[in-house]
């Protein structure tokens, strides 16, 4: 599997995301604000918010905070954000993407650049690995929503690319200009998705030994406990021998 579906099986192994659950909820409710401000407040007329919402349910984020997140966009509360992306070059040459959603760009141009320099990386200029990347849909659904052969069947009725299957669940890839079109047409086939959602895939990857990847585990640490980043991508592949250690 590319580099962003191992790192969030790293970051469930050792209890990341109970141990960051609050930040990772506030994020979230921030996408959820951010999308019904740019939008209409009714998911179903609001393609982005749906999607925020549907990332929020599936990292078990409570209704009333879904909610509360909602009304404060209908009532014009809350801060206005920039979306900035930022690009670089982490331990080893590996690639990283960073999407921030910010109220002061100053502040997290700096922090993000300082991370990058204190956690042996290099903040790039726009552009600088995005090449390393193709912009993507993703949806999820665990085994249960049938066999390998059922998936891609449905997969490629809804226009996918690519489905790939294992004990752990299926994950569909689409063109990002399809992703609606190819969410619909699965859901309807397959019922409700486990995530749905737009992503960087790596089209190009970094190997990683252990002392490189235990690196871009604290690059990747520091950067996510900023609350101005949203997600963090990289192109790591790293042999499950290297895996198993960490």
């Amino acid at each position: 599997m590319a580099g962003h579906s191992k790192w969030a099986n790293i970051q469930h192994r050792k209890g990341r995301q109970d141990k960051l659950r609050s930040k990772l909820f506030s994020k979230l409710a921030k996408e959820i604000t951010v999308a019904a401000k740019m939008g209409d407040p009714d998911p179903d007329n609001n393609p982005r918010l749906r999607l925020a919402v549907k990332e929020a349910k599936s990292q078990s984020v409570p209704k009333d905070v879904i909610e509360r997140a909602i009304k404060k966009s209908v009532a014009g509360e809350g801060d206005n954000y920039d979306e900035i992306r930022y690009e670089g070059y982490g331990p080893n040459g590996v690639a990283v993407i960073v999407e921030t959603m910010t109220d002061n760009k100053n502040r997290t141009a700096s922090t993000v650049r300082s991370t990058f320099t204190k956690n042996g990386g290099n903040l790039g200029e726009t552009g600088s690995v995005g090449f390393m990347f193709d912009r993507k849909g993703e949806i999820t659904y665990k085994p249960e929503a049938g066999d390998a052969d059922t998936v891609m069947m449905a997969a490629i009725e809804a226009g996918a690319e690519d489905c790939e299957s294992s004990d752990e669940g299926h994950i569909i890839y689409c063109e990002d200009t399809d992703f609606h079109a190819v969410s619909s047409a699965l859901e309807k086939e397959l019922g409700e998705s486990d995530t749905a959602k737009l992503i960087w895939k790596p089209n190009m990857t970094t190997d990683m030994d252990v002392e490189a990847m235990e690196k871009l585990m604290k690059l990747i640490d520091a950067l996510e406990d900023d609350d101005d980043v949203q997600r963090v991508t990289t192109n790591f592949e790293a042999s499950d021998e290297v895996m198993a250690q960490l």
